[in-house]
């Protein structure tokens, strides 16, 4: 038995060698006549009996192909009063297709999660996870399944859901996972100015959702537009500026970043000329982190 191995909607061709000897000559699918001699039996106008110069050959043509078509066809031979056949196995190969993946999530940090991806096709498409990552892609596992304990914020992104089973190029889909994790400060700078100059105190965090700032000079929060400053927060920076720096606003500053997940805040020095301050931060821990400034004075602001 020979066999054929054809695409799903693409054209399959069925050869059947005889001889001058032949009598009587038929295709079979099964136990359906398809042709009998040139007689077509067959209702499917997709099956055609090819015409052929050569009177030793007698194919048919299947056009269209689909996966119900696919299975033993029996050329049966009628050679002086001695019956013979030629079989063939045709085989069908659907590309392989994602038919239920995973919706874009979002969860806390430290949630369990599980993503899936299924797929069809013919011969059973092989799935193959990836997490891409700033510096490329980290692949995952195969199969239908991945499932995350105890995520991190270093675990979101997009995982990408590949399945393949050579017949045609891999179908990919995405699934965006964001995690919530509370803010921590990744930058917060002391910033000097003489008086009667302009004055930044600049504070960073990351987190997500995104974080939301506050300002404080000791217990008494700052408004923007009030008191000579104006707070100015785009995307994870926030920067309380001094539009005109007098004698009373030089000193300890805190900054505060907060979301629904947690807050944390950072301590920073406004401070004069001639002064000079040392950096040192505390000990971090899982949801807060605090960064202390000290300042000592050498001596007085001479303006």
């Amino acid at each position: 038995m020979d066999n054929v191995t054809v695409r799903q909607g693409e054209s399959a061709v069925l050869k059947c060698i005889t001889d001058n000897k032949v009598s009587r000559v038929a295709w079979l699918n099964r136990t359906t006549i398809l042709f009998a001699g040139r007689d077509k039996w067959s209702l499917d106008p997709r099956v055609v009996l090819l015409d052929n110069t050569a009177i030793t050959e007698y194919s048919i043509k299947i056009q269209n192909v689909d996966v119900h078509d696919e299975g033993p066809y029996v050329c049966s031979i009628l050679t002086n009063k001695k019956p013979k056949s030629s079989r063939v196995h045709l085989i069908v190969q659907v590309p392989a297709k994602i038919s239920n993946v995973s919706a874009d999530i979002t969860v806390n940090e430290g949630s369990n999660i599980t993503l899936m991806c299924l797929a069809i096709g013919r011969p059973e498409p092989t799935i193959i996870w990836k997490h891409h990552l700033n510096r490329g892609h980290k692949v995952m596992n195969e199969g239908e399944y991945v499932e995350i304990t105890a995520i991190t914020k270093e675990q979101s992104g997009i995982y990408e859901c590949s399945a393949n089973n050579d017949v045609s190029a891999p179908d990919v889909r995405t699934v965006h996972v964001t995690v919530n994790y509370p803010p921590y400060i990744l930058n917060a700078r002391s910033t000097g100015a003489p008086v009667g100059h302009k004055g930044i105190l600049q504070c960073e965090a990351s987190a997500v959702p995104i974080a939301d700032f506050e300002w404080y000079k000791e217990d008494r929060r700052l408004l923007s537009g009030l008191n000579g400053v104006k707070i100015e927060t785009k995307g994870k920076e926030s920067m309380l500026v001094f539009f005109n720096v007098s004698e009373e606003d030089y000193g300890n500053y805190t900054c505060v970043a907060l979301n629904n997940m947690g807050h944390t805040n950072a301590s920073i020095i406004l401070y004069g000329p001639g002064a000079v301050h040392e950096v040192n931060r505390a000990t971090l821990s899982p949801h807060s982190l605090r960064l202390l400034w000290t300042v000592t004075l050498l001596g007085l602001f001479k303006f």
